[in-house]
């Protein structure tokens, strides 16, 4: 036998305590490691997760052990064992040494399957808030804004949700930028005409491209928001990391206007491009605006002439300690902690905190009379205030002011946001709230390319969501925008491109294949699924290929490693996997005398259907949900933990759906006046009819003009749903009963016609989504 004591002695350390080895020869032969450890009072160990399964002793004194977010008192006699991967820290809230014994061993088995579980670091057990990075509201969004943030916000969210996750994808217009006040003066309107009229048009772009918002601030539009971020900013000034002090700035030599942001460009003094104020997108360094190479005023096009402007003003550098462990808590990319290394190894850092502006909200301190918010800080104080108005609507007590230590945030936002975001706002966060420590995960997207060049507004080089989105096509953008959305690297959108794609992988490819199936099933087993009778080698390496397709959507659209890229790459596979497999079997299929064989093989195919309808979900959740009905499949459907057969008996309606493309015209309607005579409502019947056919869920091609509502089954609150349709978009107010009464969809759509004039908004008009 060995003993060991712990003496004190021969200590070094690691992982931010003392450490020392304990037993070394003997662990070694019994394949587990050992160490004692000290936490002297008041020392915090660093946040850190590791591959190993640990187990500590704690032989005295005690403290407070935080494990993916959650917090437990610890002591004398504890003892607590370490799964891979949890991060973890201890903290010694005593006045004595808290000494532990650690145990530690490597289990491959153990730690693949950590790595590999769907929900992890304690997703699962408390509120995830999920953000799209605000979007300005001088203009409206392109696909290259809806590829980045928005997208992916969105595809993570249902995922989450398919898992049990409470997520939500919460998002706002970040009214108070002075972009929108450059914007609405090129544009003849005021500040907040131009806010509130993009962010309306900003939201029916997000609705368009099926992007799903749960909770949406408009912060100019919110009554209590100007007084809540005041309170937030006096928090900041009640820390010791903010202070007034005077800077330099400059000014347009003609008005004397005070430039930052959109009112300045010149030469980043970091990388040399050219660059607005305060920040570079090339190389997303910081800078002053006074450190501008041949800086040039956008109001004069005059070199400005330097002043001096006093301002609050943050000292991040006095911040870098709890940076770096905010950076070590959650999914930070290293593009990110080389960023703020490079940035706070240049000395001083100060972060100027209000500015001179007619446009934002002025902080209840009179020291700076005449100056705004920076709608930095702004943003920052716009998450926890999301977060909040969640809550209150929800009914869960979440309030902006008091943030809990138990919230996962997780942000999705572009590479030109990658110093404010995880640098400054966590840091804002640590000076308004020294007692909590935000766990915040980060997703990052570069610049995605049109035609190899930049999506500009002001060039008119952009493909606008609104123009090119509508029910018949957002799944084929939605798709091919996972595929090549700028993840890492910059990436390309090509318009010739991408309607190759739709024609040759999405309708030649996958409608071909669905419909083929269909047709088979119609043909050979009266349109419901068969049971899988005998299986053969090729049948069951086919379902372990289909296993392997699952287990990799479930990582491509996991916390840990998400990436629509890979999940659209798995998806186009499945298909390519089903195609393929389908051509294998089909000559067995012709033969009598393998029946049992052949229904094995069509039940394999419909369960390639079924995976791809399932875990299709979060990427394509209108095609989703059309191939999961055409399958018999329930609406509501979680994440799947292996692949399943669709059940024995189920009516499959896949033979002639048209999930790519226009659906088939609608069929003449009986009644229709002929002669050149169309009925009043000529105009709004495709509209409505496929309004109904979506509330209903009915096939694409399912006749509707000349039916009712109730012969096609509408219940009272699938009429409440068309109603509020109505309303929302011809802003006719049609009483249940008329909908339910009887008369045909025809002389419904002839009725809408004959409302007022302003009532009446043609189908493709700028109406709200």
């Amino acid at each position: 036998m060995e003993i060991s004591t712990f003496t004190g002695e021969g200590l070094s350390r690691a992982f931010g305590i003392d450490v020392a080895a304990l037993d070394p020869g003997g662990a070694a032969d019994l394949g587990v490691g050992a160490a004692w450890g000290r936490v002297a009072p008041g020392v915090r160990s660093l946040t850190h997760q590791h591959d190993e399964t640990e187990i500590w002793v704690l032989v005295s004194g005690g403290g407070t052990l935080e494990v993916d977010g959650a917090e437990h008192r610890i002591g004398t006699g504890t003892v607590v064992r370490f799964d891979p991967f949890e991060t973890h820290h201890v903290t010694n809230t005593g006045d004595t040494d808290l000494v532990l014994a650690s145990f530690f061993w490597r289990d491959a088995t153990r730690a693949a399957d950590a790595a590999g579980t769907p929900v992890r670091r304690r997703f699962g057990t408390r509120p995830v808030f999920v953000f799209s990075s605000a979007p300005t509201p001088n203009g409206d969004l392109h696909l290259g804004h809806l590829a980045g943030p928005f997208f992916a916000a969105d595809a993570y969210t249902r995922f989450q949700r398919m898992n049990g996750v409470r997520a939500w994808h919460l998002c706002g217009s970040d009214d108070y930028q002075n972009y929108v006040a450059a914007a609405g003066a090129e544009q003849g309107r005021t500040p907040l005409e131009t806010a509130t009229h993009y962010s309306a048009r900003i939201r029916d772009t997000l609705a368009a491209m099926d992007i799903e918002v749960h909770q949406f601030t408009a912060t100019s539009a919110d009554e209590t928001y100007p007084e809540s971020l005041r309170a937030f900013f006096t928090r900041l000034l009640g820390s010791g990391a903010v202070d007034l002090a005077e800077a330099e700035a400059l000014f347009d030599p003609g008005s004397g206007r005070y430039l930052f942001e959109a009112g300045v460009s010149g030469g980043c003094p970091s990388c040399g491009q050219v660059t607005g104020g305060n920040i570079c997108e090339g190389c997303r360094h910081p800078n002053s605006v006074t450190d501008l190479v041949d800086p040039v005023s956008a109001e004069s096009g005059a070199t400005p002439r330097r002043g001096s402007v006093r301002r609050y003003r943050l000292s991040l550098h006095e911040l870098a300690d709890r940076l770096r462990e905010h950076h070590r808590r959650g999914r930070v990319p290293a593009s990110v902690k080389e960023l703020a290394a490079g940035v706070l190894s240049h000395g001083p850092v100060e972060v100027p905190l209000t500015h001179p502006a007619d446009w934002g909200v002025a902080p209840a301190e009179s020291e700076v009379d005449g100056q705004v918010v920076w709608s930095w800080i702004d943003y920052a104080y716009s998450i926890l205030h999301g977060i909040g108005a969640l809550g209150t609507r929800t009914g869960h007590d979440w309030r902006s002011a008091e943030p809990d230590p138990d919230w996962k945030i997780v942000h999705f936002l572009g590479a030109d946001g990658s110093f404010f975001h995880p640098i400054v706002v966590p840091a804002l966060y640590h000076a308004a709230h020294p007692g909590w420590e935000p766990d915040i995960d980060y997703h990052i997207n570069e610049f995605y390319l049109l035609q190899q060049s930049k999506f500009s507004t002001s060039r008119g080089h952009a493909v606008w969501g609104r123009d090119v989105l509508t029910p018949d096509t957002v799944d084929a953008f939605r798709l091919y925008l996972a595929l090549t959305r700028p993840e890492g690297r910059r990436t390309n959108f090509d318009p010739g491109e991408f309607d190759a794609f739709t024609r040759d992988r999405l309708e030649g490819s996958w409608q071909s294949w669905l419909g083929d199936l269909g047709e088979r099933l119609a043909r050979d087993h009266g349109g419901r699924m068969p049971d899988a009778g005998v299986w053969t080698p090729e049948h069951t390496a086919f379902l372990a290929r289909l296993t392997e397709r699952r287990a990799a959507l479930t990582r491509a659209l996991g916390a840990d490693g998400f990436s629509l890229n890979s999940a659209a790459a798995e998806l186009l596979g499945l298909v390519e996997d089903a195609r393929g497999f389908a051509a294998q079997e089909a000559a067995a299929a012709r033969a009598g005398d393998w029946a049992d064989e052949a229904r094995t093989a069509i039940a394999l195919e419909a369960a390639a259907a079924g995976l791809l309808a399932t875990c299709g979900r979060p990427v394509m959740p209108r095609f989703a949900d059309a191939l999961a009905g055409a399958l018999g499949l329930p609406a509501e459907r979680t994440w799947p933990h292996a692949v399943e057969l669709v059940p024995a008996g189920t009516a499959v309606t896949l033979a002639g759906r048209t999930f790519f493309g226009p659906p088939p015209e609608e069929p003449a309607v009986t009644g229709t006046p002929v002669d050149g005579e169309a009925g009043e409502g000529a105009h709004l019947l495709p509209w409505l009819s496929e309004v109904v056919r979506e509330v209903l869920r009915l096939p694409a091609d399912e006749p509707v003009a000349n039916r009712s509502l109730a012969e096609l089954g509408m219940q009272s609150m699938q009429a409440v749903a068309l109603q509020y349709q109505l309303t929302d978009r011809l802003d006719a107010d049609v009483p249940l009963e008329a909908l339910l009464g009887g008369g045909d969809l025809a002389g419904i759509a002839d009725s809408l016609a004959g409302k007022p004039p302003a009532a009446v908004v043609p189908p493709n008009a700028e109406v709200s989504r």
